[in-house]
């Protein structure tokens, strides 16, 4: 990343910043169940609290969620956010929520916002931003004997992903910032 580049981070919404996992079993309430379903799911386990730290970091106009939801889902999504007051809790404004209809469109909002740093659960995601967004971060358990490529991150959980973020923030801050 060049020093003069502003970082930016993008954060991915299903199985992400809402608990990816009930039960032992992928929940999918959320997209298929009912509206009073879709309001039960929780965040992710500390996934607000770590936002709201990286929020202070990168700045309330740098932090955007980016997710791939048809209208029915994006309604419910919504609203969620404002269940959950995810937004009181983090700092994160509405006008910085974006919605593509296909997985490929993520590149379009990562080009169009700068965004340097993005989190997802799916590699089919983070490889339509190569080239586009220098640090991915694929989020939760993926299947087992798949390796992550060389190319993204593999972080567990939001203390390891928020972890890894700072570093790498750190590890490009130019010399003579004062944060070295």
């Amino acid at each position: 990343m060049h020093p003069t580049v502003k970082p930016r981070l993008g954060i991915d919404i299903g199985k992400v910043l809402m608990a990816p996992i009930q039960g032992g079993r992928a929940d999918t309430s959320f997209l298929s169940g009912t509206f009073e379903d879709a309001m039960r799911t929780p965040s992710a386990p500390h996934a607000l609290a770590c936002v709201g730290r990286l929020m202070k970091r990168f700045g309330p106009s740098n932090v955007h969620l980016v997710s791939k939801a048809g209208p029915g889902v994006q309604n419910k999504t919504w609203h969620w956010l404002r269940h959950h007051d995810v937004y009181g809790q983090t700092g994160l404004a509405p006008s910085r929520v974006w919605f593509c209809l296909e997985r490929h469109q993520k590149r379009g909002h990562c080009e169009r916002l700068g965004i340097t740093h993005f989190i997802d659960d799916r590699l089919d995601v983070l490889v339509h931003l190569r080239g586009v967004v220098p640090y991915l971060y694929l989020f939760g358990e993926q299947r087992r004997g798949q390796a992550a490529p060389s190319w993204v991150q593999p972080v567990r959980d939001w203390p390891a992903v928020t972890a890894k973020i700072l570093e790498d923030l750190v590890s490009t801050e130019p010399l003579g910032s004062g944060r070295r």
